[in-house]
């Protein structure tokens, strides 16, 4: 069987600040976890936290070049120079507030690779079009977007699986659900590299707290987290981090 060494990362959104910072920093350095533990706050704040063998640090977006007169823009390269390992790309707010799409998310994962930051990609599928039955084939088409015509990206990147109508909403998928939907994420992949598929970490996102993370991190096919409101309390956090993988 394949390991894939979990990854617990925190989608701070835009929220926190230099208190939280500290909060969150001396939390995660008392506890003594064995997955990966990320903290993606806004990127002003990258710099803030210590540097610690604890945890690694990520940024939210960036963009989708390198350098020039982009008034606003922060570059993959600037994200690592202050200490991003991880970058979230795709998000389901960037692409329903900002007009992201699937070409935007790959140009800025090119960008981000090139930069030596590890771009976490996310997908997923709106309410109505789990009610129509178009989960699967929603998902094949954005994965087909981003990794058909560059397989190598594959090997390159981390997934999160996000159900758009369960974040910050309060509602979660199944157990059941999201195995069935990563099992289908890694089985498509496979027809693109077997290797790569079956090496590529798939997270989940979408209203994950201390009390439904452990059955889902249970399944299989969920190699860990992408939490959101739940990040924001340093002690619901590190309790999350700290539940092991049955």
């Amino acid at each position: 069987m394949t390991f894939r060494r979990p990854l617990i990362a925190a989608n701070w959104k835009m929220n926190g600040n230099r208190e939280l910072v500290q909060a969150t920093a001396t939390m995660l350095q008392s506890i003594d976890c064995p997955h990966e533990i990320l903290i993606c706050p806004p990127v002003i704040f990258l710099a803030d936290f210590p540097k610690s063998t604890k945890y690694c640090l990520g940024a939210q977006n960036t963009s989708s070049e390198k350098a020039g007169a982009f008034t606003g823009e922060i570059s993959a390269d600037m994200i690592r120079a202050v200490g991003a390992d991880y970058v979230i790309l795709g998000h389901s707010e960037r692409r329903s507030l900002y007009g992201e799409t699937d070409a935007t998310v790959l140009q800025k994962a090119q960008q981000a690779i090139a930069a030596g930051v590890t771009p976490i990609i996310c997908f997923g599928e709106t309410l109505s079009e789990r009610q129509q039955e178009k989960t699967m084939w929603v998902l094949a088409q954005h994965l087909d977007a981003v990794y058909a015509a560059h397989p190598d990206l594959l090997a390159r990147t981390v997934i999160a699986y996000e159900p758009v109508w369960a974040i910050g909403t309060g509602l979660t998928a199944t157990p059941e659900q999201a195995q069935q939907v990563h099992a289908f994420i890694r089985q498509h992949l496979a027809r693109i590299d077997q290797h790569a598929a079956a090496q590529v970490r798939i997270l989940y996102g979408g209203s994950v707290n201390a009390e439904n993370w452990q059955t889902l991190f249970s399944q299989p096919d969920i190699d860990g987290a992408l939490v959101g409101g739940a990040s924001l309390k340093p002690a619901e956090f590190a309790a999350i981090c700290q539940m092991a993988k049955e």
